[in-house]
């Protein structure tokens, strides 16, 4: 009797320790975070980025379906690597800034896929138009600190992105990866 109740005393530790250690992400991590880009303009594949978001973000792993983010991407704070390039995109025919300020993604729902990979589905809206995406991503715990990478592509035109003269396809190609590395704290 003595080493049943031992055996269930310490199984008893155990999941009260594990419970302890459960972390929710929850607290992005700005200055170790990413959100970059990379198209192809005349068949070369130029990179770029973006300087200024905020997100909200709730992740516990033992919980994925529960987890969801928000982003907000300051389009004005595009860089493309040069000064007139970064006003240009911010033009009307482009992000059209002064209209549409931000993009947003919202998510719907996080499906794991084991091994520390997910599938994050949500709204990306830019320039007054949401289209449903579905974005990969990973995680890696690194402490009380993880960090979330993921790509997925968009079509430029999906969102308008690139009106007028821009619309065809022959010097700025359609497709566009989104590239992100977002750190987060938990507690």
């Amino acid at each position: 009797m003595k080493r049943i109740t031992l055996a269930l005393a310490l199984a008893t530790a155990q999941l009260t320790s594990l419970s302890a250690h459960a972390v929710e992400y929850n607290q992005v991590q700005a200055d170790k975070s990413a959100v970059n880009f990379v198209y192809k303009q005349m068949g070369v594949a130029v990179d770029g980025k973006f300087k200024k978001f905020s997100s909200q973000l709730s992740f516990d792993p033992a919980k994925p379906a529960a987890g969801k983010a928000t982003f907000d991407v300051e389009l004005a704070s595009v860089d493309t690597g040069a000064p007139e390039g970064d006003d240009e995109v911010a033009g009307k025919p482009w992000f059209n800034t002064k209209a549409f300020p931000t993009a947003r993604f919202v998510s719907t729902g996080v499906k794991p896929l084991g091994g520390n990979r997910y599938e994050v589905a949500g709204q990306l809206s830019i320039k007054g138009k949401t289209q449903e995406v579905v974005v990969p991503a990973t995680f890696t715990p690194q402490g009380n600190s993880a960090v979330f990478d993921g790509a997925f592509t968009i079509r430029r035109a999906d969102f308008s992105i690139g009106e007028g003269a821009w619309a065809k396809f022959d010097i700025v190609a359609n497709d566009v990866q989104i590239k992100f590395r977002i750190t987060a704290s938990g507690k």
